[in-house]
């Protein structure tokens, strides 16, 4: 079995581009290979600031040969389809092919046999093709003629080695070779390699590059860590800066630097983002969580002064960097969010959806509406929400885009807001992602349910539903935020009449059944992983109750009866009552079901002579009827189901003994209306009818 080592050496290939790169070159090469018939044991991928490649181990030598038996016509049949068979088959003469019988008499058969092909010929093949039609994001055209390429960066060399030997091609005029080139400044070489361990070898010892990504990171967190550990500090770590910053360096070396402690009066994130943003810089902190004067800056080089000229050249840039951090900061701090609002009627938030300044009217207004009813102040609500998005035009946003919410928390606190009102225009956004703060004050609740409550109707509104996987103004996160923070704040917030005021703001009504929908689809999501079915959430939201909180609770408790032995016979027992009523409903649509009413008895039935399975049924739910709508009432839902439990015996001691389609038409009637008795208690906790199983 062999192994195949192969290297695209270019000019630095931007670091947001490596990992799809990587990707795309497994994907592609992968393809070319199954197509040719090729199997492996191993392929693994490797990028770095400029160069692309893999190593692909257990490749067969040459591909499988292969024998084909193509049918063909009868031998008697006419000269053109004979000459039509052969051509297809790719024989030059009818002797070629074999003669067979079956019981419609004799025919050809062609004999197609391809012999195996070297895996040298089958990758000097595949590769050239791969890049001339590599799905860089972004490339440039290089060079004329038959040695133009068009590549992320200027390609240099190509290496190429199966089992030691060079596979010879071009790519974009460049003949494959066994070299390869180390760090620009401290071991360019160019080096002769053998395989790829000698390859990562000899580029990590002579070349002063360090091939793998993931070896890159370790170090990179390693020595961050370390120099910060140094200084009795501590590393704030950043998993995609770290993937980043491992994609700028082949030869990383971190290197602790100071900052003027004079901008420590800037908001952390503004330093963060700028260090990370524009400098590629690690934010570094105190043992207390503050930022510390201090940033780590990863250096492509060795360092012999020990860091110390690389460390004062990026204090400087940085210092430049905050000078203009802080001039955005005071120039919005000066302006505040209230002067800012005026701008609003200048951006548009959605063609269709009018303008932000228009979207903050009516920010105010929901949140006002939503505050009130889950116990916050509804006028500081109101104000609250009409200056949230103020900050969308301030000179920090502009600059730090995200930085939208925090940055408005900010100028409101520095304009001296109260507290929580500063903290909930800070956490309107929230939460972004499943492990994000979610904001559960009765204020920042009101803001961020305000703020998605409005996108939901106003997008529904205008047909903009996501479909699919498609979900561009991030509809599903909104309504999966709501429930989230409804859940966790224990706040009651009825859905219908909410969003029913967020829709009476717009023109054009949203479709609130939809929309009633679109959240059962996502509570169904958000319980998954307790383990709540999908089919419970429905039969709890087809009763018509859209409190969320009361839909979560309703849910887990019918989730854990369903599981129990009761109420898996219960339901047994409850199919079997809803689908005779539903067959003898049918018969009588206008009349008899109309008659059975709430299933009430009549007095004469009362008072014949029951079966005792009858009487024990009429009983069992005269009691389980009151405990169950008590229970229900008082939101003691794992209740209810145990005074639904106390129907199974009744109901399956009715069916095994009682005629319910009895000849006796008041006898029918009443029996019926039994049945309905037993379907309406349960749908006073859910519509078991929509329990699948």
């Amino acid at each position: 079995m062999a192994q195949l080592l192969l290297e695209f050496f270019s000019e630095e290939i931007p670091a947001r581009m490596q990992a799809r790169a990587e990707a795309d070159l497994e994907r592609l090469l992968s393809a070319a290979l199954k197509e040719a018939g090729l199997g492996w044991d191993r392929f693994e991928t490797f990028s770095g600031p400029r160069r692309l490649g893999c190593v692909i181990e257990g490749l067969p030598v040459e591909t499988e040969a292969v024998r084909e038996e193509r049918k063909g016509p009868r031998t008697d049949a006419p000269e053109k389809a004979l000459e039509g068979f052969m051509r297809g088959a790719g024989v030059a003469s009818l002797d070629q092919c074999e003669v067979r019988e079956d019981k419609k008499g004799s025919f050809y058969v062609a004999i197609i046999e391809t012999p195996g092909r070297k895996t040298a010929d089958v990758i000097a093949s595949a590769i050239p093709q791969i890049a001339k039609d590599f799905p860089w994001p972004k490339s440039m055209k290089f060079g004329e003629g038959e040695k133009t390429q068009r590549w992320v960066r200027p390609l240099q060399r190509v290496l190429c080695l199966l089992d030691s030997a060079v596979v010879p091609f071009e790519v974009f005029g460049i003949a494959t070779g066994n070299e390869t080139e180390g760090h620009r400044r401290m071991g360019r070489g160019p080096f002769a390699v053998k395989d790829f361990a000698d390859y990562e070898t000899t580029l990590r010892e002579k070349g002063k590059v360090v091939l793998k990504r993931a070896d890159r990171m370790a170090m990179i967190a390693q020595q961050a860590a370390t120099v910060c550990a140094d200084a009795g500090l501590e590393l704030v770590e950043d998993e995609g800066l770290l993937n980043e910053v491992a994609g700028l360096a082949e030869w990383p070396i971190a290197i602790l630097g100071q900052m003027d402690p004079d901008f420590l009066d800037l908001p952390p994130e503004v330093i963060q983002l700028t260090m990370k943003t524009h400098q590629k810089y690690f934010a570094v902190a105190r043992a207390d969580g503050s930022l510390a004067p201090n940033f780590v800056v990863v250096a492509n080089q060795d360092a012999p002064d020990g860091g110390k000229a690389i460390a004062a050249g990026n204090a400087r840039v940085l210092s430049a960097r905050l000078s203009d951090a802080r001039h955005f900061w005071d120039k919005d701090i000066a302006r505040g969010l209230g002067d800012m609002a005026g701008d609003l009627s200048k951006v548009t938030f959605h063609e269709k959806l009018g303008t932000v300044a228009e979207r903050s009217h009516r920010l105010g207004g929901l949140a006002g509406f939503i505050s009130d009813r889950i116990g916050g102040d509804a006028d500081l609500a109101v104000d609250a929400g009409r200056l949230m998005k103020s900050d969308l035009v301030s000179q920090m946003v502009y600059e730090f885009p995200e930085l939208q919410g925090a940055m408005g928390g900010y100028y409101a606190a520095a304009a001296g807001a109260p507290k929580d009102m500063a903290d909930a225009i800070r956490n309107q956004y929230r939460p972004a992602g499943p492990a994000d703060f979610v904001p559960i004050e009765p204020l920042s609740a009101a803001l961020a349910l305000a703020d998605k409550f409005d996108a939901l109707v106003g997008f529904f509104a205008i047909g903009e539903k996501p479909t699919g996987s498609k979900d561009p103004f991030a509809l599903r996160r909104a309504a999966l935020g709501v429930i989230r923070i409804l859940l966790a704040s224990g706040s009651r917030l009825p859905l219908s009449k909410t969003i029913g005021f967020a829709a009476s703001n717009y023109k054009k009504r949203a479709p609130i059944d939809d929309l009633l929908s679109f959240f059962a689809d996502r509570l169904k999501v958000h319980l998954k992983d307790e383990g709540v079915r999908h089919d419970v959430i429905d039969a709890v939201f087809a009763i018509g109750d859209d409190d969320l909180v009361r839909v979560t609770h309703r849910a887990r408790a019918l989730q854990a009866f369903l599981d129990s032995e009761d109420g898996a016979a219960l339901l047994a027992g409850y199919r079997r009552a809803a689908n005779i009523l539903k067959a003898e409903e049918k018969k009588d649509a206008s009349g008899f079901a109309a008659d059975l009413g709430d299933g009430v008895l009549d007095a004469d039935y009362l008072k014949g002579e029951l079966q005792p399975e009858e009487s024990a049924l009429i009983e069992a739910l005269e009691t389980a009827s009151g405990d169950v709508k008590s229970a229900v009432e008082t939101e003691d839902f794992e209740g209810a189901m145990r005074s639904l439990a106390v129907l199974r015996g009744p109901v399956d001691a009715f069916f095994d003994k009682v005629t319910v389609n009895a000849d006796n038409a008041m006898l029918r009637r009443n029996r019926l209306r039994l049945l309905a008795r037993i379907r309406s208690d349960a749908h006073v906790v859910a519509d078991l009818g929509r329990i699948e199983g």
